[in-house]
């Protein structure tokens, strides 16, 4: 009896154990979700001097036209996986806002619709389209719903998410709404977590211009 009872509490403490460091990790998850993702510094100066930049790329817009980045030479260009279904789906308002107050001055947002994160953005490119019309009044540029993540990623993510590719850093898609900020030269050159909103101070400065 007494070797069951010890047995048992061994048990349960291996089970707070366990809890304790799958709660820890959730955590330092979410904590992400909140910050600027920065890379590693890096040593290999042939990534850097092989990278890309976004201009390579064509791609389709949520109506079906063909869209090339080449277009928005000398912008600078944020671009962000959204869903219709997702609790940051509202950050739709503060990416109209700020498209809306910047737009004047070289500066896009790009939207690539996901369905990667729990389902949560189902419908299909008229659907969201239209989701996005009504609910928030989007007008920046939305493209067809792609894979952000995993062996059949679009292009596009390839390249905002590989080292090799864009001289920057390896960097996972977290969640929807994570923010991936090119510079005029096409090069990416920062990176915000999914919850950081689209109107944060040190996004707005990064558009400008300004380090204050």
């Amino acid at each position: 009896l007494e070797f069951r009872r010890v047995l048992f509490r061994s048990i349960k403490k291996e089970k707070m154990k366990s809890l304790i460091i799958l709660s820890s990790l959730f955590a330092l998850s979410c904590s992400k979700m909140n910050k600027e993702l920065t890379p590693e510094p890096t040593s290999n100066q042939t990534e850097i001097m092989n990278k890309e930049n976004i201009y390579q790329f064509k791609v389709k817009d949520i109506e079906g036209n063909d869209f090339d980045f080449a277009s928005l030479k000398g912008k600078k260009v944020m671009i962000v996986n959204t869903a219709s279904e997702c609790g940051l789906t509202p950050q739709f308002e503060q990416l109209q806002s700020l498209y809306s107050e910047f737009k004047n001055n070289n500066f896009v947002i790009i939207g690539f619709p996901t369905n990667d994160f729990m389902g949560q953005d189902p419908g299909s490119n008229q659907e969201i389209a239209a989701f996005c019309q009504k609910n928030y009044g989007v007008t920046f540029p939305m493209m067809e719903k792609i894979v952000v993540k995993g062996d059949d990623k679009n292009e596009v993510y390839k390249f905002l998410t590989e080292k090799s590719k864009n001289g920057l850093g390896d960097f996972d898609v977290q969640w929807n709404f994570q923010k991936f900020l090119i510079n005029e030269n096409g090069e990416l050159e920062r990176v915000f977590g999914p919850r950081i909103l689209p109107n944060d101070t040190e996004i707005k400065n990064w558009i400008k211009g300004t380090n204050s």
